[in-house]
């Protein structure tokens, strides 16, 4: 079984949260020092039913403005994935293992940077908060950075992607790239296959939804 990183620094969670309760919470979060740039605290989103909870790396420019969860140009690439792959939205909840974007000026632009190891940890108490409040039976970790802040350093999405994880995370756990990394392919042609792929490892999981609404 995979196991989880040591936790560095714990965030202030309550004993018994829902997700209003920690969201209302976590928007004074000062676990780590990401708090100074960010606009806000940017919390998960979707049903406290979901089956399947979705983690990326952290917010980015649109959704530090609007305190909201992939709504900006990798959230779209991740709603048309869905899409193709038969997953309902409602059927998902989406979040990030850190929850304020970090990001370092270039001109007039915020341009994002990933966060380090501490801050990952100070945030993730709170990515384990919303597991234990939602219960998803699938979780998908979009990209490196989730993946390993969850999964441990040695993980390797280039190599493992698109698999089932044993972890104690939930009862299903895959990871595959974020979407943003599709954004950033070179070409059309690059960018059409990298989609391809990113929707074959969501049909994975539309396939086992599927099998436990049968059950």
């Amino acid at each position: 079984m995979t196991k989880r990183p040591t936790r560095i620094c714990a965030a202030p969670i309550p004993d018994k949260p829902t997700l209003p309760v920690l969201r209302a919470v976590a928007a004074g979060c000062k676990a780590c020092d990401l708090w100074k740039r960010g606009t806000q605290t940017v919390f998960g989103e979707g049903s406290p039913a979901a089956r399947v909870m979705m983690v990326g790396e952290q917010p980015g420019d649109k959704e530090d403005l609007q305190g909201r969860p992939f709504v900006g140009p990798a959230g779209a690439v991740l709603d048309k994935a869905l899409a193709a792959a038969g997953i309902e939205r409602k059927d998902v909840y989406v979040t990030n293992i850190v929850k304020h974007f970090k990001w370092e000026p270039r001109g007039k632009r915020r341009l994002h940077k990933k966060p380090n190891a501490l801050e990952i940890s100070s945030c993730r108490p709170w990515l384990e908060a919303e597991i234990n409040v939602v219960k998803p039976q699938v979780v998908v970790l979009l990209g490196a950075t989730a993946a390993q802040g969850m999964l441990g350093s040695q993980f390797r999405v280039t190599m493992q992607r698109g698999q089932w994880v044993k972890s104690d995370i939930a009862p299903l756990v895959m990871a595959t790239v974020h979407p943003s990394s599709i954004l950033r392919a070179p070409d059309d042609d690059s960018r059409h296959e990298e989609m391809r792929k990113f929707v074959a490892d969501l049909r994975i999981v539309a396939t086992q939804i599927k099998g436990l609404r049968a059950a």
